[in-house]
C-alpha cells in the first residue's frame, strides 16, 4: 500500500538546563533525546498504533511529525513530500491536511472561546468559509459527532462540558477540514471508560468516511487491538518492535512487547509462553543505556545486548523486532 507519512531516522533532543556550577564548569550541554533515531511509516487509510509506557516519546514523536515542535535530525515525508525544513507559509497548506487530537481536551481549548466558534476558527483561519458558512458547519459537525441540540451546545463554553462531550469538541475542530491525516494522542485516556468506546466508534467513522490514516497514541493495548491495523512498540526514545496488530499480540516478539500484553491478561491468553518479569524503572533518556536500550530490566539479557544495539529485522511478513533473542 502506498504510504501517506514515512518518518526516517527521526530524533528530537531537548536540552537540559545547566546549573551555575555546570556552566562555570564549561561542561557540555546535555540533551534528553526523547525521540532517537525512528523510522516508520503509515499507509493510507491504516491506523497505525503507537504505544509504551509513559514518558517513552509517543507524545513528541507525534507533535515533531507535525512540525508542532521542530526536529533535531532526520525527515518527515507527507505524501512525497519532505516538510521536515518547509517554512511557516510553505507549511501551511500541509497543516490543513494534518490534525491532531490533543490528549488533554481541556488544555486543547480556549475557555473564552465558544465551543461553536473553537469548531468553526479552522475554517476561517484556512479561508475556506464566511463567518455565515463557518457557523453553519460547526453547527453539522456539532450534530455529526453527537453533541445535540447543536445550537445550544455552540453558545457553551469548554467548562460547561464533561470530559467526554469537550474530547468530542477536539474530534470535530479537527476534522471539519476534512484531513487525510490524523495524529490521536491518547484520544481516550482522560475519559470514563464508559464512553471510550463510543469515541473510538466516532473515530472509526470519520476514517470510513474521509479515508483517514492515522497514528493513534496510546499505553493502552486493549484500545490498540481495537482501533490499529498495525502497531509499533516504542522503548526510551526507540522503536523496538511493529507489525500488524494480530501478529503482534499473539506473537509478540521483543520481551518488552510480551511484558505489556501479560500486563493486560485478558486481550491474549499466553499460556505455551514463559511469563516475562520485568524489573525497575525506565532509564533516564539524558544518559540511555548501551546497546539495547531494554536490557538493564530485560531477563533475556546477554552480553551483546550491553554493547550493540540491535536493529530492526524482519521475522515473518511485515513483522520487524529489534531484539538479539527475540521470543520466536
Amino acid at each position: 500500500m502506498e504510504s501517506i507519512l514515512k518518518v526516517e531516522n527521526l530524533k528530537k533532543y531537548f536540552p537540559v538546563k545547566r546549573t551555575i556550577l555546570e556552566t562555570l564548569r564549561k561542561e557540555p550541554q546535555k540533551y534528553v533525546k526523547a525521540v532517537d533515531g525512528i523510522s516508520f511509516e503509515v499507509r493510507k487509510g491504516e491506523t497505525l498504533a503507537l504505544i509504551g509506557e509513559s514518558g517513552c516519546g509517543k507524545t513528541t514523536t507525534g507533535r515533531v511529525i507535525l512540525r508542532l515542535i521542530e526536529p533535531t535530525d532526520g525527515k518527515i515525508i507527507f505524501d512525497g513530500v519532505d516538510i521536515t525544513h518547509l517554512d511557516y507559509e510553505a507549511l501551511r497548506p500541509y497543516r490543513r491536511r494534518m490534525q491532531m487530537v490533543f490528549q488533554d481536551p481541556y488544555a486543547s481549548l480556549s475557555p473564552r472561546m465558544k465551543i461553536g466558534d473553537a469548531i468553526a476558527h479552522p475554517l476561517l483561519i484556512h479561508n475556506l468559509a464566511t463567518k455565515e458558512e463557518a457557523r453553519e458547519m460547526a453547527l453539522k459537525m456539532l450534530r455529526r459527532v453527537g453533541l445535540t441540540p447543536e445550537e445550544e451546545f455552540y453558545e457553551r463554553y469548554p467548562h460547561h462540558l464533561s470530559g467526554g462531550q469537550r474530547q468530542r469538541v477536539v474530534i470535530a475542530r479537527a476534522m471539519i477540514l476534512k484531513p487525510e491525516f490524523v495524529v490521536a494522542d491518547e484520544a481516550v485516556s482522560m475519559i470514563d471508560v464508559s464512553m471510550r468506546a463510543s469515541i473510538l466508534e466516532l473515530l472509526e467513522s470519520f476514517k470510513k468516511e474521509y479515508h483517514l490514516s492515522m497514528l493513534f497514541i496510546t499505553h493502552d493495548i486493549a484500545v490498540a487491538k481495537l482501533i490499529a491495523d498495525r502497531i509499533a512498540v516504542m522503548y526510551l526514545g526507540k522503536i523496538v518492535e511493529v507489525g500488524p496488530t494480530e501478529e503482534v499480540l499473539k506473537n509478540p516478539a521483543h520481551p518488552y512487547t510480551m511484558a505489556l500484553i501479560q500486563a493486560v491478561p485478558s486481550i491474549v491468553k499466553r499460556e505455551k509462553k514463559k511469563r516475562i518479569e520485568i524489573t525497575g524503572e525506565v532509564p533516564n533518556a539524558v544518559n540511555p543505556p548501551s546497546g539495547c536500550r531494554f536490557h538493564p530490566r530485560c531477563p533475556l539479557m546477554t552480553e551483546e545486548c550491553r554493547t550493540k544495539e540491535p536493529e530492526l529485522v524482519e521475522i515473518s511478513k511485515e513483522h520487524f523486532v529489534a531484539c538479539y533473542h527475540p521470543l520466536v
